[in-house]
């Protein structure tokens, strides 16, 4: 173990004293006896060692080096067992012990213990032994290899694993964490360990050098010269004793030369690593040798020996070590051996390593056979030490998972990527054997059979036994499971619980090794695995007699066939296929029926089935498509056959019955050949003359009379094409020159239905705008657009397309001229397409216009409701302003007209509503219902001014005006004046008629701008005009009306201002006026009592339809002022009376005075004259 160099810094003095700036104040915090009392108890059974020897580690630096451990300074402290050196052998061995913080290593050291700190401080009040960590590290004679791989191997790689596997992360929290990287340098460094044990041991060559050679060397070396034989003594150069001497172990260096290059080993014993570490390692041992064969004393030596004419040692030297000849073949052998990939295998920790890994050294080793002289006969073993390799390597990745215990998922998978690599593996070996072979034809080598036997043969048969065993079982577990419904069944049955049986079965093959390849583990197998087939079969006899159950009242093939799916994972178990072999008549029997259903299928013929009206929908060619048709009847027949085959097993046509069906498929299959159809189809191509020519554009004449727009293409091209593409798909072989006409045709399609849809929208076009009158003038523009396009196209041949393409190749696309008819092509669809846009919007936009103008003649009489409407309308010109169509102001102007007309019959009609409204209120009401009048007026008088307002058609409003007769200062007023109803009645009409007056007129050019606005602003704005557009007089009766209606009124009101003068008269002229004639007296009363009629009466209110005269306030004090007049007038009338019966009795009594005295007899004469 290696301790941390930081901390160990100050403890580098070998005197133990500490450096001048490191204060120690730690010996206070811990107790060094605590430490020396620890490793008393420790030592003795742990080293072995007794109470006394341990004296030794309690030195005078012993308190130092336990107090720098205990403190922050050091974190490992190592007590080492040393074996003394003893001359005598007889003597027992004795050992002293060391506490160091340093580590070296020594053949003498046989253990070192560490003690290794949990915490940066030992803790005095803590016991020990929970504070450190104690591990012992064997040394002695051998090499510390095997003890450091049983510390890896066996204490710290299953003590992580152990912490993982029980933390329980899933697969990605691991990797995240770098568990697996972890677990691989494990186990990289086990195997490399493992490695360094297993090596075969060259031996080191140590040349033996004489002291007199030694000594001259050095002498020469101190002296800066370069050594030669005058260092040597000149006695010792001839002295035969010396000269023996050297000559003696220039031999034993030969034969210890010899003991390395002539060193070999079996490849066939031991493990790849070992073969391929023992050629390495040669390398590096015969590298040495020749390093030392180099050195001054060896080259002095034979200097000696040449110099005393012994030649026989000197000559052949090197050729007797055979160290040349050696050191090539190791180094050619070496390329193979260097970077050999076989770590990667060894290190492997899942499935997928060991695959990489194979391919990895087997594509070194065939690269470097070719170039290494490596034997094939030393090869061939290396593969199979390999093998060995591999197998173990993959036998502990699958018994890592237990694989019995692994659900069916994951262990379907394992065993997968096994047989995987067990493919990789035999796909590798085939490559390496031919690159064998190659080898030793070239080398000319003596013929030896390659074959590699592999290790993993019996793994690999019983992984693959493995996996069809669980497979089966699987299918029979899971048919037993409870979504299938077998097991509930069976259990009714027979009484046994199919799914536990099978469980309980699979127990026992779950509690033993089944990798296990060995004798024993074979038998161990075989005795497992009879024990289950045992527990099986119970299980099967139980499925037979459901399976036979199933199929006896199976109605038909297909629900047999259908049982036979459900329990065809089954079939494999020879048990139960030997259960359903009775079927087979029956099922050969249905599936002629299916057979002859398909016969009658194809006798139908193509063109009458449903396939046909499907395959046009899809765009298939007839030819093409009859082929397809045929095909899917053969593929269905093949389905049969195979139904049948799936059922009964191979070998199903050896039968009779399965001899005559399979006769009978044959020569159905035979009628179902398409090539017939194929050929009939070639030769009627051949005999037509078809071709891409002739004129863009045909002019066709239309039977009722007239002529049409057409594109000149004949259809048959395009089904040409169509067939040949799915003839190709369909892999026929499709002549050279037809296959070119097609290819005209495909370059020319795209381009011959543009034109054919475009043509076909410009002819629809055409007649939407002749079915939407009224909008020709706006599209004017775009049909002469699409027009021009169409002359254009009249001169353009189809050849200029097939040869533009031709050209094309050669040509670049960029010259302008070359693109002309596809660009022809592109403007006549964009124009039409244009045309089209344009027509459907204005096409819509002319509906709402006529829509809103039709709207016009029939909506509620309100400015809102006609503004609403006109603001549509102009809204849709405005678009049609904005999208730039054609002749709108002469359009406009047109439309406007039509609105003008509706709108005057608008005002004719209100002006008519209005004077009958008018009229008959006068008419009417008065005489018809006065009592409501007069409620309505003392609601109104009560309500101070209140208006009636009675609603009329066309929610119109007469609003009747209360005129009220009123005195003040004895002056008799009306109010208000008869001049308010005249003005208010035509500001009533005026705001009728203004409804539609003050419209706006609607505008073609709100988006112009420039000079025409001074045009514009000339231009009537509003529907004022149409006042003077009425026919007859239809306007002037209103105001005849009003001024009638005025005049009703003004002779009413004259009646009630006469009575003014009731104040006005002085008595006294009324009086003188009159003077003393009775009847004019006479005559003013009566008058006085007529005229009373105009007041005295009732009623308080005057009704003159639209207008009421109200003379309730001056009825009472009119009433009282006449009467008063009345009463004067008739107490003067009877003065005037009175007196003049006086005077008249005055003068009776006194003409009958003095006509009683007069006598009688002149009476006669006086009578006479009286």
């Amino acid at each position: 173990m290696s301790t941390p160099e930081g901390p160990q810094t100050p403890l580098a003095n070998s005197n133990g004293i500490l450096p001048h700036d490191s204060p120690v104040d730690t010996p206070s915090l811990f107790d060094t006896s605590l430490f020396r009392s620890y490793l008393m108890s420790l030592l003795p059974p742990v080293l072995g060692a007794s109470p006394a020897e341990l004296e030794s580690v309690f030195d005078d630096e012993f308190d130092e080096r336990v107090t720098r451990f205990a403190s922050e300074g050091g974190g490992v402290i190592y007590v080492v067992k040393v074996k003394d050196d003893g001359e005598a052998e007889d003597v027992p061995p004795s050992y002293s012990y060391h506490l160091t913080p340093q580590l070296s290593y020594s053949p003498s050291h046989l253990t070192s213990l560490a003690l290794i700190k949990r915490g940066p401080t030992l803790d005095p009040l803590s016991p020990l032994a929970t504070q450190l960590h104690i591990l012992n590290l064997f040394g002695g004679e051998e090499t510390p290899y095997e003890s450091l791989h049983a510390v890896v191997s066996c204490g710290v790689k299953p003590w992580f694993d152990a912490f993982v596997g029980a933390r329980g992360g899933g697969k990605d929290g691991d990797s995240k964490m770098g568990i697996p990287m972890t677990k691989k340098k494990f186990a990289e460094l086990e195997l490399s360990l493992l490695h360094l044990q297993q090596n075969v041991e060259i031996p080191e060559t140590h040349l033996v050098i004489h002291p007199v050679i030694q000594r001259a060397v050095e002498l020469a070396q101190s002296s800066g010269q370069r050594p030669n034989i005058s260092h040597i003594p000149a006695k010792l150069l001839n002295d035969s004793t010396f000269l023996n001497t050297l000559h003696g172990h220039v031999n034993l260096w030969i034969k210890s030369i010899q003991a390395v290059t002539k060193l070999t080993r079996d490849v066939s014993s031991g493990t790849a690593s070992q073969e391929i570490n023992f050629w390495l390692s040669l390398e590096r041992a015969l590298e040495g040798i020749e390093t030392q064969l180099r050195s001054e004393e060896v080259n002095m030596v034979m200097e000696c020996l040449r110099n005393a004419k012994r030649f026989l040692a000197t000559v052949s030297f090197i050729a007797d070590t055979g160290l040349k000849s050696s050191t090539d073949l190791v180094h050619k052998y070496n390329q193979l051996m260097k970077d050999f990939p076989l770590n990667e295998l060894l290190s492997a920790t899942d499935l997928d390593k060991i695959q990489e890994s194979l391919v990895l050294i087997f594509g070194h080793t065939n690269r470097k056979l070719k170039l290494s002289p490596y034997p094939i006969r030393r090869a061939l073993p290396l593969v199979e030490a390999i093998s060995r390799d591999f197998n173990d390597q993959l036998l502990r990745v699958l018994t890592s998972h237990r694989l019995p215990y692994t659900p069916y998922e994951t262990f379907d998978r394992l065993l997968s990527q096994t047989m995987n690599i067990f493919r990789t593996w035999d796909d590798l070996i085939k490559e390496f054997t031919n690159v064998a072979r190659e080898v030793t034809r070239k080398r000319s080598e003596k013929f030896i059979p390659i074959k590699v036997v592999p290790a993993h043969a019996k793994l690999q048969e019983r992984t693959r036994y493995l996996r069809d065993w669980r497979k089966q079982h699987e299918q029979l577990a899971v048919m037993t499971g409870p979504t299938k419904g077998l097991g509930s069944v069976a259990k009714e049955v027979g009484g046994m619980d199919m799914e536990e049986e099978v469980k309980e079965a699979y127990e026992v093959v779950k509690r033993i090794d089944v990798l296990d390849v060995s004798v024993e583990g074979t038998e161990i197998w075989v005795a497992a695995e009879n024990a289950y087939n045992e527990r099986v079969a119970r299980v099967e006899n139980q499925i037979i007699a459901r399976l036979r159950d199933r199929l006896g009242t199976a109605r038909n093939a297909n629900e047999m066939f259908r049982v036979f799916s459900k329990f065809n994972a089954l079939f494999v178990r020879p048990k139960i296929r030997g259960a359903i072999q009775e079927y087979q008549t029956q099922l050969i029997d249905s599936v002629k029926e299916d057979i002859k259903r398909l016969h009658d299928k194809f006798k139908t013929q193509y063109r009458f089935s449903e396939a046909y009206h499907m395959s046009q929908m899809r765009d298939l060619p007839p030819i093409a498509g009859a082929i397809i048709w045929a095909k899917q009847i053969e593929r269905q027949l093949l389905t049969y056959m195979k139904r049948v085959e799936d059922v009964l097993g191979k070998g199903w046509e050896l039968y009779a019955e399965g001899q005559k069906l399979q006769s009978e498929s044959t020569a159905f299959r035979k009628k179902l050949d398409t090539r017939p159809v194929y050929e009939a189809w070639l030769h009627d191509i051949n005999r037509r003359d078809m071709g891409v020519n002739g004129r863009l554009f045909e002019i066709v004449r239309l039977r009722g009379g007239g002529f049409q727009l057409a594109v000149n293409f004949d259809p048959q091209i395009i089904t040409l094409f169509k067939e040949v593409r799915n003839l190709l798909w369909l892999n026929f072989q499709v002549p050279h020159a037809i296959t070119n006409m097609a290819k005209d045709a495909k370059r020319v399609y795209p381009h011959a239905v543009s034109l054919m849809e475009t043509v076909r929208t410009y002819g629809q076009t055409l007649d939407l705008v002749e079915n939407n009158t009224g909008i020709e003038w706006l599209v004017a523009e775009y049909r002469n657009e699409a027009q021009r396009m169409v002359a254009k196209g009249m001169n353009i041949r189809w050849d200029h397309f097939v040869n533009q393409y031709d050209t094309a190749r050669y040509v670049s696309s960029a010259d302008g001229r070359d693109n002309r008819h596809i660009q022809f092509v592109r403007e006549f669809a964009s124009v039409v397409s244009v045309l089209q846009d344009k027509t459907n919007s204005v096409i819509d936009l002319y509906k709402d216009i006529l829509r809103a103008v039709e709207d016009l003649a029939t909506c509620a009489y309100t400015s809102e409701a006609f503004s609403e409407l006109l603001g549509k309308i102009q809204a849709a010109i405005d678009r049609l302003n904005l999208e730039g169509y054609a002749n709108l102001d002469h359009w406009v102007a047109e439309l406007d007209k039509r609105i003008e007309s509706i709108l005057l019959q608008r005002l004719t009609h209100i002006i008519q509503v209005w004077c009958t409204e008018f009229d008959r209120t006068d008419d009417g009401d008065t005489r018809r219902d006065p009592l409501p009048l007069r409620d309505i007026t003392n609601k109104r008088r009560a309500g101070k001014g209140a208006k009636e307002e009675k609603i009329v058609e066309g929610n119109m409003t007469v609003k009747p005006i209360v005129h009220e007769i009123r005195i003040q200062n004895q002056v008799i007023f009306l109010d208000p004046p008869i001049e308010y109803a005249r003005s208010t009645w035509i500001k009533q009409l005026h705001d009728w008629l203004g409804v539609i007056c003050r419209l706006r007129r609607i505008q073609s050019s709100r988006y112009e701008i420039g000079l025409q606005m001074q045009g514009a602003m000339a231009s009537e704005t509003t529907y004022t005009s149409l006042l003077t557009h009425f026919p007859d007089n239809t306007l002037e009766r209103p105001f005849a009306l009003i001024e009638h209606k005025i005049q009703q009124l003004k002779d009413y009101v004259a009646k009630w201002l006469q009575f003014q003068s009731l104040w006005d008269l002085e008595a006294e002229y009324v009086f003188n006026r009159l003077g003393d004639s009775l009847a004019h007296w006479q005559q003013l009363l009566t008058e006085i009592k007529k005229a009373r009629s105009t007041f005295d009466t009732s009623e308080t209110q005057r009704t003159f339809g639209v207008c009421v005269v109200d003379y309730e306030q001056v009825q009472a004090r009119v009433n009282a002022k006449y009467d008063a007049w009345q009463r004067d007038i008739l107490s003067r009338f009877g003065v005037k009376l009175g007196n003049a019966m006086k005077e008249m009795h005055a003068s009776i009594l006194k003409a009958r005075n003095e006509l009683e005295h007069h006598s009688i007899e002149g009476l006669v004469g006086g009578a006479r004259r009286f």
